[in-house]
């Protein structure tokens, strides 16, 4: 898949130049509304930091959450833009709106290699409207803030599944181009989604079957294993006639999870046996590790077993090529966790003992790789985004991809 990328927009001159930057800056925040997990914003300082040194004025939009299209300070950008102005060494300034006075008065007063953020673009019911004429007109006051000779980089991958105005519909009114991280993810995905080294295997997890029917349907044909966990596991197992008792259920995705069983057969790897707990919050409950058939009643199971985890690890141990999105269990909670370190650690050594080349899919799962503490650079690849990662090795076309094609 060709893009247009930074590389061409800088050999063709920036200096002086307006770029609006469409960033992915949807970071985790704690109660005190401190950045938990800054590892979006790292991963866009490549291209700002080329273009800031190549002197562009640079306007950089994103959003965080989901605000509804109302002004909530809950959600706005203030403790980006001071992560931000640590990360990158200058100070970036934010605007107290979005496409309002002060963002252009800012934007239009910014000199070379200058940055701007303005707020969150979701205070705005327009960037997320399924109307195109109101995106449109959002559209085009966000492309206002890039004045005349203006240009568009789109470095968010969290959001080119999304045909929102600042992903897609600015793209189409000013010369676009992918950013460092887009067109590293492109490459990356392309590579596991078009042509996989043998043996390939998917691990999915999460919570819903039907949250990721599209990509097992998608995947089952081309991967040599796809392995199961997480809350969409029981649904699966179920399906196979255990009793999951108070486990997160799809019970109108059972007939389905039948259907995949019986077509994909021993393609697909479950789990054999289980933690269960008798209540969700660790702290209250006790727990065990019981077979498939063996959860108390009035319990759940929060987590794969370590019989699972051995398992797992032993079809990971042969593959060449590995893309794992969704963890095993309630990860968060360090006694449900141990499935999902495993799982990882896994993944870590078949990269580092048998040169696999394996990609971690955005959301939980690189959200987990930090949370536990795992080696980051353990894996080959981790990408900055779930839905589109996973959209992408669908073989869907991404809006906010096809606007930077070349």
């Amino acid at each position: 898949m060709a893009v247009k990328t930074l590389k061409d927009l800088l050999a063709e001159g920036v200096a002086g130049r307006h770029v609006l930057v469409r960033s992915d800056f949807n970071v985790p925040l704690n109660d005190a509304g401190e950045i938990t997990d800054p590892g979006r914003i790292t991963a866009s300082l490549p291209t700002l930091k080329a273009l800031i040194e190549g002197g562009a004025k640079v306007v950089v939009t994103a959003h965080l959450g989901r605000p509804k299209g109302e002004v909530n300070p809950k959600y706005s950008l203030a403790p980006v833009a001071e992560a931000l102005s640590e990360a990158l060494g200058q100070y970036v300034a934010l605007a107290g709106d979005v496409v309002g006075e002060d963002a252009h008065e800012r934007a239009n007063g910014l000199t070379d290699g200058e940055i701007l953020l303005v707020e969150n673009v979701r205070f705005d019911p327009r960037e997320t409207s399924k109307d195109e004429a109101e995106r449109g007109e959002f559209a085009d006051q966000l492309v206002a803030l890039a004045a005349d000779n203006g240009a568009f980089v789109s470095d968010g991958f969290g959001v080119v599944h999304r045909a929102q105005a600042s992903v897609y519909d600015v793209a189409k009114r000013l010369p676009a181009y992918a950013g460092y991280l887009v067109e590293n993810e492109v490459k990356t995905l392309s590579k596991v989604a078009e042509a996989p080294e043998h043996p390939y295997v998917v691990v999915l997890g999460g919570s819903k079957v039907s949250d990721k029917l599209g990509v097992i349907e998608a995947l089952a044909g081309k991967a040599d294993k796809l392995i199961i966990g997480g809350g969409m596991c029981y649904t699966f197992l179920a399906a196979q006639g255990y009793d999951v008792r108070e486990s997160l259920l799809q019970e109108d995705m059972i007939e389905t999870c039948k259907g995949l069983i019986e077509t994909y057969g021993e393609k697909i790897v479950l789990p054999v046996d289980l933690l269960a707990a008798s209540d969700f919050d660790s702290s209250k409950a006790e727990i065990k590790i019981v077979e498939l058939d063996g959860i108390p009643e009035g319990w759940m199971s929060l987590d794969i077993g370590p019989e699972t985890v051995k398992k797992y690890a032993e079809v990971l141990a042969t593959s060449k090529t590995v893309f794992w999105n969704g963890p095993m269990g309630v990860f968060e909670q360090e006694a449900y966790s141990k499935g999902t370190a495993g799982v990882a650690q896994a993944i870590i050594d078949a990269t580092r003992d048998n040169g696999s080349f394996t990609v971690v899919g955005g959301g939980d799962s690189a959200a987990s790789v930090r949370t536990l503490g795992l080696d980051e650079d353990g894996f080959s690849h981790i990408s900055t985004g779930g839905g589109a990662s996973l959209e992408l090795l669908e073989g869907k076309e991404l809006p906010g991809i096809s606007v930077v094609q070349a």
